[in-house]
């Protein structure tokens, strides 16, 4: 195929002789593995005890990004939101909905990230498919993937578990991601590039498990909608305050800048590698001291907290002293960010 054809066509698509020269020389030889090796139409797994599941979409515009692409976004993405549920995660389905005329070779790139970063993350690809629509009627490539795993045996992952005076910890820098694909966008420059900050969380969130079980009470990754859609979601299902103090939020120069410049509020920005700990108070110190011993969290710092006044509401502590009211994020700030 790579002799044959530079880019994408509507025949890859068809079923016939040119989708099996696009599975076997590009799909099946990239993740070949006991599972996808056998063809079938899907796999058959052997796993004990509760499973969690999670799916989702990558549409991300442009493709390729400063710190990633989509191939490696949607990895991520899908092992980070089975993290979420307390678990472990093992396997994932990949399908690509490809466009007619995207260059063969940056299909090959996008499919070996993909093998690369499911590597990192110990997760194996063993079922998936592949469609190509017309050229104009699909943007370069979509990505779907869904994703299995075990859950970790002292997870106890509930919003309903959340107390006050819970503690809310981040790991590290926000709006890196939803900023890195607007500045790429808009060719804005700063004195250092702004580079997106997807990755796994999955490791961290099992050695914050094994040390901590049932005194981590929720885990979150806030991507569309930013850290203020996320907890304002929490806060009204649970019917419990969010207490922020601005001071605490971790956002980097650049970030903030950009932000400034494209009149854009961080809160609402999206992450591709924050992980939001909601942890029982009585850990707070060793939960921040676990976090920065790991590369995922060696920015933790704890955010703010839960408290039965002003239910159902997130209250901003400004750094100048004022309070303010963060609502949900109400339409759409960031077009096809992730």
């Amino acid at each position: 195929m790579s002799n044959k054809y530079s880019h994408i066509h509507l025949g890859h698509g068809s079923g016939g002789l040119m989708t099996r020269e696009l599975l076997d020389e590009i799909i099946f030889k990239t993740f070949s593995n006991p599972f996808l090796d056998k063809k079938h139409d899907g796999a058959i797994l052997d796993i004990a005890g509760p499973l969690a599941m999670s799916t989702d979409s990558f549409v991300v515009s442009p493709i390729f990004f400063k710190g990633g692409n989509i191939g490696e976004l949607a990895v991520h993405g899908t092992v980070n939101d089975v993290a979420m549920c307390g678990a472990i995660p093992l396997y994932l389905s990949l399908s690509f909905i490809v466009e007619e005329g995207l260059p063969v070779p940056q299909f090959r790139e996008i499919v070996d990230s993909v093998k690369r970063t499911a590597d990192t993350c110990e997760v194996q690809i063993v079922t998936g498919d592949t469609k190509v629509v017309e050229k104009g009627k699909g943007d370069k490539i979509f990505i779907n993937t869904t994703g299995i795993g075990t859950v970790h045996p002292r997870a106890r992952i509930s919003a309903n578990r959340i107390q006050e005076g819970d503690k809310i910890i981040l790991n590290g820098f926000l709006a890196q991601h939803g900023m890195a694909i607007m500045s790429q966008r808009e060719g804005l420059e700063f004195e250092s590039d702004i580079v997106s900050d997807t990755t796994y969380l999955h490791f961290l969130v099992r050695e914050l498990l094994d040390a901590f079980g049932e005194k981590i009470h929720l885990f979150r990754d806030p991507t569309r909608g930013g850290l203020a859609s996320v907890l304002s979601e929490i806060a009204t299902d649970i019917g419990k305050g969010v207490v922020l103090y601005e001071k605490a939020l971790p956002v980097e120069k650049q970030v903030a800048a950009a932000c400034e410049i494209l009149g854009l509020d961080p809160l609402y920005v999206a992450n591709e590698g924050v992980l939001v700990v909601i942890a029982d108070a009585s850990v707070e110190a060793e939960v921040l001291d676990l976090m920065r011993r790991n590369p995922k969290g060696e920015h933790a710092v704890t955010v703010g907290s839960f408290t039965t006044e002003h239910p159902s509401k997130v209250v901003m502590h400004s750094s100048i002293g004022g309070k303010r009211v963060v609502s949900p994020l109400l339409g759409e700030q960031l077009p096809r960010i992730c």
